[in-house]
């Protein structure tokens, strides 16, 4: 009995292609993989012409579909390969690492707690090359077990550096993946591993010894089978572990008395993304597309990859010509010798097409980065493959709401004070936060109140795809749209992309999602000292508070972030607003309006007192540019704070400013804008505007013209009806006045009896000459 270990690396075609070779020529009586022991009876599946990768074995607990775990295969990947060789040569193949089964049971209660929320991707093995450092499956590592990874992974950037590459991921690219006649590559791999684990002398966790301990168990019952030849294919780090194996009784000990859990295994679609470092794949590679080069076409990767660059820029009319193509290879090939290399990878193609392509434009890199190092291709199973958790779950809801799928417009009106209609209206928004927009959302006419919701349901086909691809994030609609929200939020980096999130997540009623969203937006809002930020944040929390009663969600966390979030913006407002250009000044005026409007919508005292006080602040602070002080005095009147009168000897004050116009009519356009019935309702303001404008020289009144019709654009019809109504009856009366300055007295008399009886007047009383200029002015 002979049992020859090759050591791989997940989804290297360099790895994949000296397997395929060395098993061609060893034709081993048994294929011995590592993977979940449980989707040995999926193996059949892989005949099917439906099966294209990339593809995954999904692993999980049937009673707890949250705990899962996904194993993905390329078909560049080694593990795929000898699953073809086993398939197609009649070799029985199995997985042989530690069950998911015992796996899962040790995680699901840790403490007596439930330790998983959702389901992960095995990268039991990321090394070599060890970055993003190792495991982080479907169990959390512990300390020791991270730092023992971590060891590994500097050990292979120490070797990477020592060959002069930058990172140990393009010097394993180099050294393997680029490799075509390479039988004695695994000897060489093993020998590496061997001195990386020796150097690091350091034990293993408990879980990792657990794995390779089941491995050794599984070699041996090969062995007791009667196989003669027995290939064993597993992650690289592993192979010392295999190759030197103690007595059968040690690892015995080690695996006796483990608990098991009752899981299932299937097929899922995968995509070359979810093969990317990018994507939080600890085992991943950084351009799944170039690899897929490497896989069909070794002997010419460069000049295919640089030929299908050149076809995507053309087909986004970018400038690419055939050109182009000679002389970046001759480029990369010339780079590739100045580095002593055998031949041209990744990183001097790359060097080379921005010399003679881009130039100092990254715009098409970042294009050929998405659509050709990612290639983003989602891969096929066969019709009769165990139907994944997800789309399962998502038909059961569609069945128990009564809610048929249909491929036309179906209309769904919805009260969600209503317990089966708040079902259908938090299932549709959690569809929606999953990327699969059954419904659609639609404007409620003739109702108000937040508890009226329209819809419209439309099944498209390829909704199927999404959900199959949306898998990843849970296994029932909840806790895959609880994983994705706390994915999202841990990737958001600014307080606007994190807030847009959370009124969605209580629609969708993500209650696991709540904390972590929460803690982080308190991070950020923490780092935050940026008004403009700050406020853009404000709106949308404000909003969601709105849902406590109608949608009988707790909002509680939230209204403590917002408490934090107002004191913060309304310290940073007057700051923020001095100094500023115009521009600046408009953005800024935009967010304070909204954060205005959404404040007033609240009616919380306590914040209505900081908003008032930074908007005073910003009507007396010197330096805070006209548009936000006109603004911060509007909002000031509207809210009561502020008397008429003091409104008014404020506006008379700002437009008081001979020297600068510009300054005046930016302080209008920030008072006015939006509405004009300010003027409408109040005399002074609009006497003083009037008297303001009637000064102006007609110079001046002629570079303010634009600003001022944009302001004025900005009023209701009727607002801008009644002031040129105003206007016009203000310039009559001011004709009437004029012509009637000089009258006939004694025809004015003639009038002062009737006026008597209508003024009350007694006929001994005698009319003055006020009285009698009154008179003619009526």
């Amino acid at each position: 009995m002979t049992v020859h270990l090759f050591g791989i690396r997940h989804h290297g075609p360099g790895c994949a292609r000296s397997l395929k070779q060395a098993l061609a020529q060893l034709q081993p009586d048994v294929i011995l993989l590592e993977g979940p022991p449980e989707a040995d009876a999926l193996l059949a599946l892989t005949d099917s012409p439906e099966m294209q990768p990339p593809v995954a074995v999904l692993v999980y607990v049937p009673a707890m579909p949250q705990h899962a775990v996904y194993y993905p295969f390329a078909e560049f990947s080694p593990e795929w390969q000898a699953l073809r060789h086993g398939r197609e040569h009649g070799v029985p193949t199995r997985f042989i690492d530690l069950p998911q089964a015992i796996r899962m049971a040790q995680d699901i209660t840790v403490d007596g707690k439930d330790a998983a929320s959702s389901p992960e991707i095995a990268d039991d093995d990321a090394e070599p090359p060890a970055e993003p450092a190792a495991e982080n499956d479907d169990n959390q590592p512990g300390a020791e077990e991270s730092n023992t990874i971590n060891r590994s992974g500097d050990a292979l950037a120490w070797l990477a550096h020592a060959a002069g590459f930058p990172d140990s991921e393009s010097w394993w690219d180099h050294l393997v993946e680029q490799r075509q006649d390479s039988l004695d590559l695994f000897a060489a791999i093993e020998e590496m591993m061997t001195m990386a684990r020796n150097e690091l002398q350091s034990d293993l966790s408990p879980r990792e010894a657990q794995r390779e301990a089941h491995m050794r168990q599984m070699i041996r019952a090969a062995s007791k089978e009667g196989c003669e030849r027995i290939a064993v294919v597993c992650g690289a780090w592993h192979v010392p572990a295999l190759r030197n194996m103690p007595s059968a009784k040690h690892d015995a000990d080690l695996l006796k008395n483990l608990p098991k859990a009752k899981v299932e295994a299937t097929w899922t679609p995968w995509t070359y993304g979810r093969l990317a470092f990018e994507s939080g794949y600890g085992a991943g590679v950084q351009a799944p597309g170039w690899y897929h080069h490497l896989w069909k076409t070794p002997a010419k990767a460069s000049l295919a990859w640089i030929t299908d660059a050149a076809h995507l820029l053309r087909k986004h009319d970018l400038d690419a010509s055939s050109a182009h193509v000679i002389e970046t290879l001759r480029l990369a090939e010339s780079l590739t010798a100045l580095r002593d290399r055998s031949r041209a990878g990744l990183g001097e193609i790359l060097e080379a097409m921005q010399s003679v392509m881009f130039s100092d434009s990254d715009a098409p890199l970042q294009l050929i980065r998405r659509e050709l190092l990612i290639n983003d291709r989602l891969g096929t199973i066969p019709a009769d493959a165990p139907m994944l958790p997800l789309p399962h779950d998502v038909k059961q809801s569609q069945k128990r709401l009564r809610m048929p799928v249909r491929a036309d417009h179906t209309e769904l009106e919805l009260d969600v004070r209503q317990e089966a209609h708040l079902e259908k209206s938090i299932f549709l928004h959690r569809l929606g936060l999953l990327d699969i927009p059954w419904g659609r959302n639609q404007a409620v006419r003739g109702k108000s109140g937040s508890f009226h919701e329209a819809w419209v349901l439309q099944w498209e086909p390829e909704f199927e795809l999404k959900l199959i691809e949306a898998n990843v994030w849970g296994a029932t609609v909840d806790t895959a749209c609880n994983g994705k929200l706390c994915h999202q939020a841990q990737q958001a980096q600014q307080l606007p992309e994190l807030t847009s999130l959370v009124e969605r997540m209580l629609k969708a009623d993500a209650r696991t999602a709540i904390p972590v969203v929460m803690e982080r937006m308190q991070a950020l809002a923490a780092g935050t000292h940026d008004a403009a930020l700050l406020l853009a944040a404000i709106p949308s929390l404000a909003g969601v508070l709105r849902y406590g009663s109608s949608r009988k969600t707790d909002t509680g966390s939230v209204a403590q972030v917002l408490d934090g979030l107002v004191a913060r913006a309304c310290v940073a407002l007057p700051l923020a607003a001095s100094g500023i250009n115009a521009d600046a000044a408009r953005d800024l005026l935009g967010k304070v309006i909204a954060v205005d409007a959404a404040l007033r919508l609240l009616q919380q005292e306590p914040y209505q007192a900081l908003w008032q006080e930074a908007l005073e602040r910003c009507t007396t602070q010197p330096g805070v540019h006209a548009l936000m002080a006109g603004r911060a005095v509007r909002i000031l009147t509207e809210q009561g704070h502020w008397p008429v009168v003091r409104t008014a000897q404020t506006f008379s004050l700002a437009c008081s400013n001979p020297i600068n116009p510009l300054a005046t009519a930016e302080w209008l356009e920030g008072f006015l804008s939006g509405s004009g019935m300010l003027l409408v309702m109040n005399d002074t303001l609009w006497q003083i505007l009037n008297d303001w404008l009637a000064s102006v020289p007609e110079t001046a009144f002629m570079e303010l013209l634009p600003l001022l019709r944009r302001t004025f654009a900005t009023f209701d019809a009727p607002e801008r009806r009644q002031l040129a109504q105003r206007a016009a009856g203000a310039g009559t009366l001011t004709r009437r006045s004029a012509t009637m300055s000089v009258c006939n007295h004694e025809r004015a008399a003639l009038l002062l009896p009737t006026l008597k009886l209508i003024f009350g007047i007694t006929a001994t009383e005698q009319p003055s000459a006020t009285d009698l200029e009154n008179a003619q002015h009526e």
